[in-house]
């Protein structure tokens, strides 16, 4: 999924590359982060970018949305995207920069029409923010599953990236 395992795609390389997360380290981001931006592209050929919670599993997004909307028209207009997570972002005013870590996700995005997948994502989801709460989360799902969408995102392509001085930090440590 990062730059180095996608040696002949349509996703650039990295330019500083010293500042670049292993992907093991990128998708842990994905896995512990709770929220993200996705861009997508909006009415007019604008971009639309919507900050979202998200779950992370095999390499795949999902997402909740309503049934209708400017990101559901956006999905069914394109389907290629971009998700971004800040993981850190330790502003240094005296050094005027910032401690950063993020990582950025390339791929397709569909709306998710098989209905056991889709109550399936929306199970993941719901776990993810209320974990252990079967019983809540499936009245949650009774009561609600049928007035939304689940959305999968499949990651074509994942670039992490550091601040310059954490990357002097590791090598100290």
């Amino acid at each position: 999924m990062t730059s180095s395992s996608l040696e002949n795609s349509a996703f650039r390389p990295m330019r500083r590359k010293r500042q670049e997360l292993s992907e093991e380290e990128s998708v842990n981001i994905l896995k512990k982060s709770t929220a993200g931006t996705l861009a997508l592209l909006g009415d007019n050929d604008y971009p639309y970018a919507v900050p979202l919670s998200y779950v992370y599993a095999d390499g795949k997004l999902y997402f909740h949305s309503a049934l209708t909307g400017h990101k559901v028209d956006a999905i069914r207009k394109c389907d290629k995207a971009s998700f971004c997570v800040i993981e850190q972002d330790d502003v240094q005013p005296a050094q005027y920069t910032t401690f950063f870590r993020s990582v950025i996700a390339f791929g397709r995005i569909h709306i998710i029409e098989d209905e056991t997948d889709k109550t399936e994502a929306a199970r993941m989801l719901g776990n993810r923010y209320h974990p252990n709460h079967e019983e809540a989360l499936q009245k949650e799902l009774q009561k609600g599953l049928s007035h939304m969408l689940m959305i999968r995102f499949d990651i074509e392509h994942l670039s992490g990236k550091e601040a310059i001085e954490l990357v002097r930090m590791h090598k100290t440590e």
